[in-house]
């Protein structure tokens, strides 16, 4: 049996990997991300990578354990939206999706026994046309502040989602789907 380690702290995380049934420890990285590449589904396995192998890096006991690692980013006009730094960035970002489409990347790696797997997960979200008010209202929650793009489409923000293209879970944090399909194709129960 192996036992599953999701190098995150994020709520989100946890949420869907119980959803799908996997009993997990959380042990979140601390390492300084370092991007080396440019485009944003190299990025996201990129930093998805660094996080499960400094969490693998760090275990005590390296057998039978399997190390999520994660990264999720917003896509727009050919530039990368993280999370905002303050409520101004915030506003910015907004401004920028609002009545446009973009897209969510998600880079996961799967560290099985000290071997690393990644794939990468794309989903396009179309916003609905935001005014000023509606953007000020909403930072005002604090729900945009450590969220990736300045939005949760599980939150609040879904009142201004007209659609999506692909795995609603990839935008919120984690393509479980996937992620349970990989671990099939590995043998590696959960």
């Amino acid at each position: 049996m192996f036992r599953y380690v999701l190098a995150s702290a994020s709520p989100r995380r946890r949420e869907l990997l119980t959803q799908v049934g996997i009993h997990f420890q959380v042990i979140k990285s601390d390492i300084e991300e370092i991007i080396t590449k440019v485009e944003p589904d190299q990025v996201v396995i990129e930093l998805s990578r660094q996080k499960a192998q400094d969490v693998y890096n760090n275990l005590a006991e390296k057998e039978n354990v399997v190390v999520i690692g994660a990264d999720t980013i917003v896509y727009n006009d050919n530039k990368i939206l993280g999370k905002p730094s303050d409520e101004e960035e915030a506003f910015k970002m907004l401004v920028e999706l609002s009545g446009k489409s973009h897209y969510v990347y998600t880079g996961v790696t799967l560290n099985i026994n000290g071997k690393a797997f990644s794939f990468a997960e794309k989903t396009r979200v179309d916003v609905c046309s935001l005014t000023e008010d509606e953007i000020i209202e909403y930072i005002k929650t604090k729900e945009p502040l450590d969220k990736a793009g300045a939005y949760a489409i599980q939150g609040l923000f879904a009142a201004y989602i007209k659609g999506i293209e692909g795995d609603y879970n990839n935008v919120v944090g984690l393509p479980v789907g996937r992620l349970c399909q990989e671990l099939k194709y590995r043998e590696v129960k959960y």
